[in-house]
């Protein structure tokens, strides 16, 4: 019994103090939760006031902005009115300037009016004078009105002419000038932009020796070298006291390039003979074809001109032998190559074609003792031949103006031509009649029958004549000397006297086997 009521008690006990822990729990759950309420409630009124807050810092900001916003358009509106004042004003200005410029012409018109009327008064006044003026004399001068009229206006008419036809002839006059400045202008341009040194083809050549024993050995025993040497090329060779040099001098530039080659080639080689010196000039004459085309693709090549038949190059090539005026011909063609391509372009034609008709212009020249005819018309006709345009056979043909010209080229090309040969010492026409001279000479001594080859040395006081022996024998070579003579007496005119020697010698050749 007592273990149950103890029992009950501790039951009892243990009831009693679980509702104690219980109500101490609820009670901390109970503070916790005013806590936490309390605690809420201050955030939302902290997070209330701060919305608060700014919500009236926004509102005080857009009220700040509507204000400026406000100001800016007040001052707008303001400066607006401002202008629309000005303009106001300037309006009612402008009315008003327009206003008295109404008033004042209508003052002139008024004036104007009555301007008119007085005029037509007065014209009236007038034409009725004049009518009585001109009714008095046609009774004067017996005329009526009809052949007053034609009087006058003959009259007028012989004035109108002799005015119009002054000032015809003062126009061209001016326009003659104003051409001949432009021509100038033009044509001096083209000489500035080419310029040219220009020097005189001199009639000998020198050969330098390695020693004045040499000379001895070109004369030869009792002088049958150099008399070998004479006859195979058909120049003077000239040994005097000048030392270290030979002179070689013939009017005909070729043989004198042959002649200053193969003297060359024979110092070179020490051995000096006449068959020797036979042998070199034949290898010279063949080598020279061979410098003839070098010279004329140089000349092309210098000149810009491309495209050219082989033969024209060679014959372009020959030109550099010979000399008009004592101007070399080949020189002279590429400057006037140049000066007319330098004229084209100033007046807007084309210059390569221009180029090639002044290039070639004077090829004539190269082959004039080949074909019949001055070089214009022999020029113009290989250029034909060899397949050249219109306008450079029409350059060739015309440059001298032997035909009309027909292509402002060819007008060109003549003046190119003009000035490279009025070049300050360009040219020397007594030159020019020596080597014709010389030419003559040579041609009329060739004319005989029997002759091989004729050179005219000693400045043209000699002429040597090589016959054949076959055909002439001593005493017809003695009887053609004085027949030469007597030809050059009468056909040609020359200063001094000519010795005419006649050489010939009968020559045998055998070869071993």
């Amino acid at each position: 019994m007592p273990e149950a009521i103890w029992g009950l008690i501790g039951v009892v006990i243990g009831a009693v103090g679980g509702l104690l822990v219980n109500h101490l729990r609820y009670g901390t759950v109970e503070q916790r939760r005013k806590e936490v309420l309390e605690q809420a409630e201050r955030e939302v009124d902290n997070l209330r006031r701060d919305q608060e807050l700014a919500a009236r810092e926004d509102l005080i900001r857009r009220r700040e902005e509507l204000e400026q916003q406000l100001n800016s358009t007040r001052d707008q509106l303001r400066e607006q009115e401002r202008h629309l004042d000005r303009r106001e004003v300037q309006l009612d200005e402008r009315h008003e300037d327009y206003l008295k410029k109404e008033r004042m012409l209508e003052t002139t018109q008024n004036k104007l009016a009555e301007r008119t009327r007085h005029s037509e008064v007065r014209e009236a006044e007038l034409e009725k004078l004049i009518k009585q003026e001109q009714e008095e004399l046609y009774r004067i001068s017996g005329l009526t009105h009809e052949q007053a009229s034609e009087m006058l206006l003959t009259r007028i008419d012989r004035e109108l002419n002799n005015e119009i036809g002054a000032l015809i002839l003062k126009q061209k006059s001016k326009l003659k000038d104003e051409c001949d400045r432009e021509a100038r202008e033009v044509i001096g341009m083209a000489v500035q932009r080419y310029a040219s040194a220009h020097t005189s083809e001199s009639s000998v050549s020198t050969v330098d020796i390695p020693s004045d024993e040499m000379k001895g050995r070109i004369i030869g025993r009792e002088g049958r070298n150099i008399r070998a040497f004479e006859k195979e090329t058909g120049v003077d060779v000239i040994v005097d006291d000048t030392p270290g040099v030979v002179i070689v001098s013939a009017f005909d530039s070729v043989r004198r390039e042959i002649a200053r080659l193969s003297l060359q080639k024979l110092i070179q080689d020490g051995r000096i003979h006449p068959s020797r010196i036979e042998e070199i000039v034949a290898e010279t004459q063949k080598e020279m074809d061979s410098h003839i085309r070098q010279l004329g693709n140089e000349a092309c090549q210098e000149a810009g001109v491309h495209n050219l038949h082989d033969k024209l190059v060679d014959l372009m090539g020959r030109l550099h032998f010979r000399v008009s005026y004592s101007q070399n011909v080949r020189r002279h063609s590429i400057e006037v190559s140049f000066l007319t391509g330098l004229l084209a372009e100033q007046l807007g034609l084309d210059a390569q074609l221009a180029r090639r008709c002044g290039f070639l212009h004077d090829i004539g020249k190269a082959a004039d003792h080949e074909m019949e005819g001055g070089h214009p018309a022999v020029g113009a006709e290989l250029l034909k031949r060899y397949g050249e345009g219109p306008e450079v056979v029409h350059a060739a043909a015309g440059h001298h103006d032997d035909i009309r010209p027909e292509y402002l080229y060819t007008v060109l090309v003549a003046a190119a031509d003009a000035i490279s040969a009025a070049r300050p010492g360009a040219r020397r026409e007594t030159l020019e009649k020596y080597v014709r001279r010389l030419e003559e000479l040579e041609a009329l001594a060739c004319g005989f029958p029997g002759v091989e080859q004729s050179y005219a040395v000693q400045a043209g006081r000699e002429i040597r004549v090589i016959v054949n022996s076959r055909q002439v024998n001593d005493r017809e070579a003695a009887r053609m000397s004085r027949e030469i003579a007597q030809a050059i007496e009468q056909a040609l005119t020359y200063p001094g006297e000519i010795k005419v020697t006649v050489l010939r010698e009968t020559r045998i050749v055998e070869y071993a086997k």
